[in-house]
């Protein structure tokens, strides 16, 4: 089987005790490729460090949605830099909208949003977007966009996929398609033609049945694999070899 975990974060300090081990193991475990999704500066240096030293990983940078209150202004130029100084850089993200916490706020998220949509839209990157409690926002700046790039750790309505696949965008699901709640993300998913479909962990987080709860790593992708090949009808063997290479194709990983 080819896997590509088209989203994961080895550098937060969920790894910390053993992170060295978990990335020396993966391989061994089918794991072909992992995309890093960065939060912030900090964390953008750290998956460049990673993707340095490990073959098979990939990163990205750019700043999340949580992390806007905490960032430079002259951020964008320091994601220019960095994207210039290292080739396995492959996408500015995560980036996007997050609404789920009182005292966000609205109009900087959007403008940070937009200006590494601009970024990534001038140095032809695809993004990676995280949306949560922030669909319909979301979805009018990607029709305005139209960018390459992915809506990660999808949770939103089969309508709101229909919408997203429409400006060309892909969709990554994690976990969250094994919950016994998961009948929201399940009719979303089905909503997926398999040439827009990724799979991804978003580790150390979102781990599937039967981890639920505990720290997750990109092995555990052939979980939610296996889900998502009983929706659409195909075997798992398929699933992630379509998914990997639609991943590897909107990285541009050859």
């Amino acid at each position: 089987m080819e896997i590509f975990d088209t989203h994961a974060h080895y550098a937060d300090s969920a790894f910390d005790g053993d992170r060295e081990q978990v990335l020396a193991e993966l391989p061994g475990k089918g794991i072909k490729l992992v995309m890093l999704a960065a939060s912030g500066l900090d964390d953008s240096r750290d998956n460049v460090l990673l993707a340095q030293k490990y073959d098979y990983i990939y990163a990205s940078v750019g700043v999340h949605p949580e992390s806007v209150d905490e960032t430079p202004a002259d951020y964008i130029g320091t994601l220019r830099e960095l994207i210039a100084s290292e080739p396995k850089i492959k996408a500015v993200g995560e980036i996007g909208l997050d609404y789920h916490y009182e005292g966000y706020d609205r109009e900087k998220q959007i403008r940070f949003f937009r200006e590494q949509l601009e970024l990534a839209k001038e140095l032809d990157m695809p993004v990676i977007v995280h949306s949560r409690n922030a669909a319909e926002d979301t979805v009018e700046i990607l029709k305005e966009y139209c960018p390459k790039g992915v809506v990660h750790c999808f949770s939103g309505s089969a309508e709101t996929a229909r919408e997203i696949v429409k400006t060309g965008m892909y969709i990554g699901f994690t976990g969250v398609l094994t919950f016994k709640n998961a009948k929201k993300a399940l009719k979303a998913l089905e909503a997926v033609p398999m040439d827009r479909l990724l799979m991804e962990t978003d580790c150390p987080y979102m781990a599937p049945e039967p981890f639920r709860g505990s720290r997750c790593d990109s092995s555990m992708i052939a979980y939610t694999a296996a889900k998502a090949a009983e929706i659409k009808g195909i075997p798992v063997e398929e699933l992630l070899e379509i998914t990997c290479r639609n991943g590897m194709k909107m990285y541009d990983i050859i």
